[in-house]
């Protein structure tokens, strides 16, 4: 009892501290001053433009738009394909200007599509739209060359009276001489996240001025507008670059403070969280959003403190109520099967379950975040319920006495298969948590770059099957080769991830440990061998 309420005031402290209020010196929205502009994409739940045939009803522009236009002045569109052509008539409705994108690829028939269109609605709406963006990020793609983005440039100015420009990374403006001839001003983006050597989100917005004082620097004579700049709520961290709520609102609001200061124009990206990007760029491609998806509001409403954990009280009651059910299993175990246990044992069930406890709601906060398609919310949703089953499971082990199952106990030849359910169970939970741990770490060995780190699942999962492999491990027997092959795949993959990674990355560096923790707990792994 008295471990049960050291480890509920552990859960209850971290959760105190994971939900604490963060204040600002100024406000991300401020309703007395509205922002210059925004970018804006109208797709919602599993809308997307990478779907050729995907057209947006004008109605939900609309109430987008009316939503848009309560805090900015402005918003900054990329196409006019997937019914945007529609929008400067909708913006002028209620009082919005748009800065009207024209996307451009490889593709020389669409790129003149969508210039004709772009030039019409300039011409029918000239008190709406303020500029045209001829092209995004094109160079940066390599889809076509600076001469010929310039004459696409200047095609587009010979036949319209708005101010023309061209948007792409800081860069790529910096190696394009032939393009800033071209256009009327200057459209950069900078995003501290995403730079080749990420900023932290404390120096975010002095890396944002520096990088804009630098551009004004080489291009004197014309207005340098920031054309993306901001900071995801949500995904996984490169080097010591976090994403999390706090740290948007605390960089968005440390750009607009510095941008009035300054006297300069920015266009913050971007209005809604946009899921669809999840499938290029992972989870945190799709939460560069002031206004969240569900429901469909402003992240950081005027007056009230930042939370990156808006519903901490429920999460922290959740892991609580793990927490006892941990407990009651091992008591429960104990009555059925009276011995007394080593100290040691009610020390790993304490370990466990306030692991879980903690954990519990960062691991479904996550889920919610990273689970998109079917697969990913296959994959976060078994490690999460093996994260909950593992310390129940685990601290009936503990208590019985009963060591973690070996796979060939599981999936093995006949005679050597165990007959008890709940050894079975804690052997699958065992083997789902090692085949998500394996997959995950071969992808960060391979193809880190939109990966996130399932550092709070893994834990709530590995650490009882951890406690089990030291405490109630046998004395005899062979390792079993399938646990050996995981084993060393997961601790050489943890050194080079913490190496490749990072030692600035806590994400990282916690997982990391956890697959070492995993491995170790595979490789102590013994069977009885079998008579042939």
């Amino acid at each position: 009892m008295a471990l049960l309420i050291i480890s509920l005031g552990l859960i209850a402290a971290a959760w105190w501290w994971l939900g604490a209020p963060i204040r600002l010196a100024r406000a991300p929205i401020d309703p007395a001053a509205k922002l210059e502009c925004v970018s804006y994409a109208p797709f919602r739940g599993q809308q997307t433009p990478l779907v050729a045939t995907t057209e947006i009803a004008p109605e939900q522009i609309a109430e987008d738009l009316a939503q848009l236009a309560k805090i900015s002045n402005c918003v900054r569109t990329y196409s006019i394909e997937n019914g945007l052509d529609r929008l400067p008539a909708l913006a002028e409705k209620v009082g919005l200007k748009v800065i009207q994108g024209i996307w451009l690829g490889n593709n020389r028939l669409k790129n003149l599509a969508q210039i004709n269109v772009a030039i019409g609605l300039a011409k029918e709406y000239p008190n709406v739209i303020t500029a045209l963006v001829v092209g995004n990020e094109v160079l940066l793609r390599g889809e076509m060359t600076a001469s010929d983005l310039a004459a696409n440039i200047r095609l587009v100015k010979s036949q319209v009276k708005v101010p023309v420009t061209y948007a792409d990374v800081w860069e790529y403006w910096l190696r394009s001489r032939e393009v800033y001839d071209a256009v009327d001003f200057v459209t950069i983006h900078i995003l501290p996240y995403w730079e080749d050597i990420p900023i932290r989100s404390r120096n975010a917005a002095a890396h944002v001025g520096a990088i804009r004082k630098q551009v004004a620097a080489s291009f004197p004579a014309k207005e340098i507008l920031i054309g993306e700049t901001g900071w995801p709520s949500a995904g996984r961290m490169r080097e010591g670059a976090l994403p999390s709520r706090a740290n948007q609102a605390r960089v968005v609001s440390e750009i607009l403070d510095m941008a009035k200061r300054e006297k300069f124009r920015v266009n913050l990206i971007e209005a809604y969280d946009q899921p669809w990007k999840r499938q290029l760029e992972g989870t945190v491609g799709g939460n560069w959003g002031l206004i969240g998806v569900d429901p469909r509001e402003l992240k950081y409403p005027a007056g009230e403190p930042v939370r990156n954990f808006p519903l901490w009280k429920i999460q922290m009651g959740a892991g609580m109520g793990l927490c006892v059910l941990v407990f009651g299993v091992a008591m429960l175990t104990l009555r059925r099967k009276p011995w007394k246990p080593r100290w040691m044992s009610w020390i790993a069930v304490a370990v466990s379950a306030t692991t879980a406890g903690i954990l519990l709601g960062v691991a479904a906060d996550k889920l919610c975040y990273e689970s998109f398609g079917l697969g990913n919310s296959l994959r976060w949703g078994g490690l999460l319920a093996a994260g909950v089953i593992a310390p129940l499971l685990g601290a009936n082990a503990l208590m019985s006495g009963r060591a973690l199952p070996t796979f060939v106990e599981l999936i093995g030849p006949r005679p050597g298969r165990t007959g008890s359910v709940l050894t079975v169970m804690l052997g699958i939970t065992l083997l789902v948590t090692t085949l998500i741990a394996a997959e995950t770490a071969l992808g960060f060995v391979f193809d880190p770059r939109y990966r996130d780190f399932p550092f709070a699942a893994l834990s709530m999962a590995v650490a009882p099957c951890w406690a089990l492999a030291w405490l109630n491990r046998p004395l005899t027997g062979v390792r079993p080769i399938a646990e050996s092959v995981f084993a060393g795949l997961l601790i050489i993959a943890a050194v080079y991830i913490g190496f490749n990674e990072g030692p600035k990355n806590w994400q990282s560096l916690w997982t990391c440990v956890v697959y070492a923790m995993l491995g170790i707990t595979l490789w102590r792994a013994r069977a009885a061998q079998t008579q042939g």
